[in-house]
């Protein structure tokens, strides 16, 4: 098996839970691990030289730079900007003043890497965008969300069919959130199509996020997660679909990506007219808000 090198930037409840991921991945060599803190760094690579040694791991973790990552096969890139989050409605999209200037500064940090990136801070479609406006650099800069929703969709029809959750495909596209655009025309169980009780699945994405918040303050195992599997397929270790934020028609949103050997193939499913019209709604969204960062903050 290939072995390959992953850079995490962000030391806090996401790059965590990456790190302690990838630490038992075979395929993960080394982990480079930049933080706000130098103590945060050192912090968390000492932790996963513990695990390490429990586990018989030989995956590598040390500090680093983050322009020291550019020789890295893939960075992850999960901090967040120190603010308080007061909103009740479109939460992600709260943080975009406060993590727009911290990615911009990561992405010319890591100017000229041509690697895969992996966007994870919220709002994390805008900022997908920002950072690969930043660098330059569009085909290999992916963002997940939609992942999650997708995934906590999939669950939510499971339970209300009772059937396994690999029963069900289908996705949850466009923007990460409150705007998330649910393909149920398109969504089948064990193969066949079914009645998606919608009002129930967008209290299912709207709850799951609040309990995780309620009882651990953050969601941190989904979303890594959700980074594991897009390295997997970014990376070529493994074939499959997922649904990621990347450029389609100039704004950045959630769209199936089918990975063979690491390339991706744009899969979007058909759309009913309401979906379509959700759908574009999303990417007028996402659009203005990128085009409301202040110029200076981003170059395309």
């Amino acid at each position: 098996m290939s072995q390959f090198t992953v850079g995490v930037i962000g030391a806090g409840a996401v790059g965590q839970s990456v790190a302690a991921l990838l630490v038992q991945e075979p395929w993960c060599a080394r982990i480079m691990i930049a933080a706000r803190t130098q103590e945060s760094a050192t912090g968390l690579v000492t932790d996963l030289e513990d695990m390490r040694e429990i586990t018989h791991s030989s995956v590598r973790a040390e500090t680093a730079k983050v322009a020291e990552m550019r020789e890295m096969d893939a960075v992850v890139v999960c901090p967040r900007a120190t603010f308080t989050n007061t909103a009740t409605a479109d939460i992600r999209m709260a943080g975009l003043a406060a993590n727009a200037p911290l990615i911009t500064n990561l992405a010319r940090d890591l100017a000229g890497y041509r690697g895969i990136v992996i966007v994870v801070t919220n709002p994390v479609d805008v900022l997908t965008r920002v950072f690969a406006a930043t660098t330059g650099q569009n085909t290999r800069v992916y963002g997940i969300g939609s992942s999650t929703d997708s995934a906590r969709y999939r669950l939510a029809l499971a339970t209300h069919h009772r059937v396994a959750p690999g029963a069900v495909r289908g996705w949850v596209i466009g923007e990460y959130g409150d705007s998330a655009v649910v393909c149920a025309s398109s969504t089948t169980v064990n193969g066949r199509r079914v009645e998606v009780p919608l009002e129930y699945v967008r209290a299912q994405l709207s709850a799951r996020p609040r309990q995780i918040n309620a009882g651990i303050g953050r969601t941190r195992c989904g979303p890594a997660g959700a980074v594991l599997t897009t390295l997997c397929k970014t990376l070529g270790i493994s074939d499959g679909t997922e649904v990621l934020s990347v450029n389609h028609d100039g704004v950045w949103l959630g769209i199936p990506l089918r990975f063979t050997a690491g390339r991706p193939t744009v899969c979007l499913p058909d759309l009913d007219p309401d979906e379509l019209r959700q759908f574009d709604a999303a990417r007028t969204k996402l659009d203005s808000a990128f085009q409301q960062i202040p110029q200076g903050e981003t170059s395309c």
